[in-house]
């Protein structure tokens, strides 16, 4: 071989591609190495897939183990500092989760579960932690046996339906007009709280609030907790000292010392304008041209709210009410026709007066009428309490609004009185809404658990397995209730177990006190059937949501929080 051969066979050893493939396009060294595509911003974080599922599952159990330990009678106490050092020491499920702050997607959805039962229903914030932690853990041997979330889900709705046949059946009616019934269930919701040692108390002035506020409208019974019952809290006193009144008390002092303080059988006005010559809205310029003009000005202002107090004092009033101020002027007028006054309530305290003693809140005097005037309050009466000056509306004919007073050790003490007083009054608008009633103590979670089992017998597609788990997912709450007094678990679980499956001894639950089994009608724990219905199905239904999750993105913030 010549020397140029040579040459000409190492040349083409170099560049091969080019020779070998005379046809081939030419492709520059930019397209060979071209830079990955970046749809999401660099600073987003993102999981995928698997990861991101059994992320969601941990972060549940989580939030289930920080409130599993506040369930049934032995139940824990909680001590949260929030952010602006304030205290608050409860067992309340949602009064914890809402103090707590947290980062995971997943556990702020589970912590808005509470929230939801709390604003429905009032009771069972605890218990629908824990079982919706309990249906997300035992999803997690099916995910990681790469079996696709919708066939659990799908298995979950078809339980869940299960679940609500059985309560159905197992419901018994009671009457929310006796107190004896309506007292067996308020006290099961207020065992596990901290007013149980005061007995019935807070259960019959729950039961009185929740009867003075109920009204028939378009034939159907309205009960506003919210709107017409307002919970005044004033420390100091004994316990014992709380009670509904018959009418309101607003937090009020008269604004003159010459005012009457106590008026049997008063005429009430209330007005939600104010008693004192109108300012412009933002800066008011007035011209005056002649020396006499200032003095004429003033002579308008003093016959606008001499007409005003005219107006009023027309329909022989003896107290007057007011969301807005009130001049001295206007004061002095009222004061002469012997009228006591109040100024600047509340929208909500003027609403729940106006309820109460008959009375319709005018917002021009000059509209006044005959009709207008509240009667139906037989002493209106200002009284101090502690440090404070509060104005009693009481012995009203028939109040649709009323004030619970409160009266306690200190702050912590009356705020968590209030929580659980506030439960007890949703249950026991629950009951006059929907009057049946469960076993508790876990007996109707066996009962949907054994329920579930027997049905998974008849499924015969790949749903049977999650079907069958979910029903070892409701023995959380029994199982639990047994862990936080301290009894022997799979013992008891195991009786438990043996008194359900046959199918009628449903009413066999634990007794959150001893640990043992009992049957509930013994010992008389009960709860509405909206509180397990709408705990079964915020659980069942937020669970199938998290697992169908398989990507989570979070835009992570560059700047300084």
């Amino acid at each position: 071989r010549t020397l140029k051969n040579v040459s000409q066979e190492f040349t083409k050893l170099q560049r091969p591609y080019f020779y070998a493939h005379p046809i081939a396009p030419f492709h520059s060294t930019h397209d060979i190495m071209q830079s990955p595509v970046l749809v999401l911003n660099t600073n987003t974080k993102r999981e995928q897939g698997r990861k991101a599922q059994l992320g969601n599952i941990e972060a549940a159990q989580a939030v289930a183990s920080i409130i599993r330990t506040t369930l049934g009678p032995r139940s824990m106490l909680k001590m949260i500092l929030d952010p602006m050092g304030g205290l608050v020491m409860t067992n309340d499920g949602n009064a914890i989760l809402r103090e707590i702050d947290v980062s995971h997607p997943a556990a702020k959805s589970m912590i808005e579960l509470s929230r939801t039962q709390d604003e429905e229903v009032g009771d069972g914030t605890t218990s629908v932690i824990v079982l919706a932690g309990e249906m997300l853990s035992v999803a997690k041997p099916f995910l990681e046996e790469n079996m696709h979330p919708r066939n659990i889900v799908m298995a979950y709705i078809k339980a869940l339906d299960t679940a609500l046949e059985t309560m159905e059946k197992i419901a018994v009616k009671v009457d929310p007009t006796d107190e004896k019934e309506m007292l067996k269930v308020i006290r099961t919701t207020l065992g596990t709280k901290f007013v149980k040692r005061f007995g019935d108390l807070i259960p019959k002035i729950a039961i009185e609030a929740v009867r003075k506020v109920s009204v028939e409208e378009m034939k159907q019974k309205v009960i506003d907790i919210k709107r017409f019952i307002r919970v005044e809290k004033i420390p100091g006193g004994m316990l014992e000292e709380s009670k509904v009144l018959n009418g309101i008390a607003v937090c009020k002092d008269i604004i003159n010392p010459n005012m009457r303080r106590r008026i049997v059988n008063p005429r009430i006005v209330l007005l939600d304008c104010p008693l004192e010559y109108k300012k412009g809205e933002s800066q008011t310029n007035m011209e005056f041209s002649k020396d006499m003009d200032f003095e004429k000005a003033l002579r308008m202002e003093e016959a606008y709210i001499f007409k005003l107090c005219e107006d009023i004092i027309k329909m022989k009033p003896t107290v007057v009410c007011t969301e807005k101020g009130v001049s001295d002027y206007a004061q002095h007028f009222l004061i002469k026709a012997g009228i006591s006054v109040l100024r600047r309530l509340r929208k909500t305290d003027n609403n729940r007066i106006a309820r109460a003693v008959g009375a319709v809140i005018i917002n021009d005097p000059s509209d006044l009428k005959e009709e207008h005037v509240g009667k139906e309050c037989g002493l209106f009466e200002v009284r101090k309490i502690g440090d404070e000056y509060f104005t009693f509306f009481e012995e009203c004919k028939n109040p649709k609004a009323c004030t619970v007073m409160l009266r306690g050790a200190g702050k912590d003490v009356l705020n968590e009185v209030e929580r659980n007083l506030q439960d007890a009054m949703h249950v026991a608008r629950q009951l006059h809404m929907d009057p049946r009633i469960l076993p508790g103590g876990g007996a109707t979670e066996m009962a949907i658990g054994q329920a579930l089992i027997r049905k998974s017998k008849s499924i015969q597609t790949i749903h049977q397995r999650p079907f069958e788990a979910l029903a070892a997912a409701f023995e959380i709450i029994p199982r639990t209730l047994m862990e936080n007094c301290g009894s022997k678990i799979i013992r008891v679980m195991t009786e438990l177990r043996a008194k359900h499956a046959t199918g009628e001894e449903q009413y066999w639950g634990v007794d959150g006190n001893t640990g043992k089994i009992v049957d509930m009608r013994t010992v008389d724990v009960f709860q509405p059937i909206s509180v397990k219905q709408q705990t079964c199905k915020t659980a069942i239904e937020s669970g199938c949501m998290l697992l169908r999750i398989d990507d989570i993105v979070s835009g992570l913030s560059t700047k300084p929080q």
